[in-house]
């Protein structure tokens, strides 16, 4: 029996929110039947008006809302600026609330979260949305227990997502959960998604960061992307950008606002967690992202984590 998936439409809604999971679904389709078997969903874009305008420009035409008893599995909530005007009409929010009863599981892209909070579906849950406004969130729903970092959250039958290309992640998640981790791996290939993040990995990418307030160091990020595994000293990195130690610690932090050493330590641990969640092993994990030893890297797991390197593993890896 296939599994209706209705994916909400609303003018200036956020395009990739929609499309990307809309395509991970229609991609699972493909690869089942390629196998000989049913295609196991039936992706319904459904919205108010049959057409509406995302906020890219592009239109997309919906389905009328379905019967409210039509069984349905899967309602997906995206995002983009639109959202706040939907969240102001009550029609469409009550709908959603009933909607997400019937469903199987809710899921929310970016800030479609603030859909689902303002329905009341998140209260006393666990939830993520789209970094830049999670500030607002925890102002305009407190009973909602929001974690800003995370990729997407699971809590029970709501699955919350951060921004945009997160819904890709979240989506292929919920392949893995009905199809199994081969079928979601082979989507992932097909879309030419190098990495299938779990959702435990952070929103935010270290090496993005360090690039946000100009690009005067970028040569220098580059080159350290490709050297972790050295013993890098602050020496090694003033040489590189070709500065005096002392005069690239202070330029450097006035550009970056972080010192060399937190900087390189930051990149590591993001290097650390991917091979970690791609089943690298600990020591093996350690020595290529220059931690020097299983030690060093468990202690900096545990300040900045929470959790050694060895538990992360486990958690997060196949």
């Amino acid at each position: 029996m296939q599994r209706r998936i209705e994916i909400l439409s609303f003018p200036n809604v956020q395009l990739l929110d929609l499309a990307g999971p809309l395509q991970v679904f229609a991609s699972a389709n493909d690869l089942e039947k390629l196998k000989g078997r049913n295609p196991a969903y039936l992706p319904v874009v459904v919205g108010a008006k049959r057409d509406t305008l995302t906020s890219s420009g592009l239109a997309v035409a919906a389905e009328p809302f379905p019967s409210e008893n039509l069984p349905l599995d899967t309602l997906v909530v995206p995002g983009g600026w639109g959202v706040n005007a939907v969240c102001e009409k009550p029609a469409l929010v009550k709908w959603v609330k009933e909607r997400s009863q019937t469903a199987r599981r809710t899921v929310s892209v970016c800030s479609g979260a603030f859909l689902l909070a303002t329905a009341g579906l998140l209260d006393g849950r666990r939830a993520v949305t789209h970094w830049q406004r999670c500030e607002e969130f925890a102002l305009r729903f407190p009973r909602v227990k929001l974690d800003p970092d995370p990729i997407f959250i699971r809590d029970g039958s709501f699955w919350t997502s951060a921004g945009v290309t997160a819904g890709i992640d979240l989506a292929l998640a919920l392949v893995e959960a009905d199809l199994g981790r081969e079928i979601a791996l082979a989507v992932a290939r097909q879309l030419v998604v190098f990495l299938k993040r779990p959702g435990g990995q952070s929103q935010f990418s270290a090496a993005l960061t360090l690039q946000d307030n100009g690009g005067r160091f970028d040569k220098l990020h580059a080159w350290l992307g490709q050297n972790l595994h050295r013993p890098l000293k602050l020496a090694d990195l003033a040489d590189q950008a070709g500065m005096s130690p002392r005069s690239f610690s202070r330029h450097y932090r006035a550009e970056t606002g972080r010192t060399p050493a937190r900087a390189l330590e930051d990149l590591r641990l993001e290097q650390a967690r991917r091979l970690l969640e791609q089943g690298t092993y600990v020591s093996r994990t350690a020595d290529r992202c220059g931690f020097g030893t299983e030690e060093t890297m468990r202690q900096i797991f545990l300040r900045r984590l929470g959790v050694s390197p060895q538990a992360y593993r486990e958690r997060f890896s196949a």
